[in-house]
This record gives structure tokens, C-alpha cells and sequence, in this order.
């Protein structure tokens, strides 16, 4: 019984941690769509890359970096 409750544990955190990752690889693939673009324009201003930034969902970044802090404290048990 215990055996399966920590099966199910590992398998909770590993389908999180690649939900996560699978959001990161998002994030990445359109903050890289956005640089091929920017390569394609003249010169990026100082206020465009702060609204260019301010896109970035931080609390999905966060809550990815976090899944993988958990991820590899609990490979690390």
C-alpha cells in the first residue's frame, strides 16, 4: 500500500514537472519567435521591450521553476 502511495506520488510529480517543462519549451519557442522577428525590424526601442517583457506570464514561469525544484529534491531522496 505504501509502496503504491509513493508510486502515485512520483508519478503525480513527474506528469507536473513535465507539464511545466512543456510550458517553459512554450514560453521559449515564442520569446524565440519574437527575437526572429525583432531580427527581421530595424532596432527594438527601450519602451517596446519593456511591453515585450511585461508579455511574459512570470507566474507560469515561476510555478515551472517550482515544479522543478520539487522535481529534483524529490529525485535527490
Amino acid at each position: 500500500m505504501m509502496e503504491q502511495n509513493d508510486h502515485q506520488q512520483r508519478r503525480t510529480a513527474e506528469q507536473e514537472l513535465e507539464q511545466s517543462l512543456n510550458q517553459l519549451e512554450g514560453m521559449l519557442n515564442d520569446e524565440n519567435l519574437a527575437e526572429d522577428e525583432e531580427t527581421q525590424a530595424e532596432e527594438i526601442t527601450d519602451a517596446e521591450l519593456v511591453d515585450e517583457l511585461g508579455n511574459i506570464d512570470l507566474a507560469a514561469f515561476e510555478d515551472a521553476v517550482a515544479d522543478i525544484e520539487q522535481y529534483l529534491q524529490e529525485k535527490t531522496k
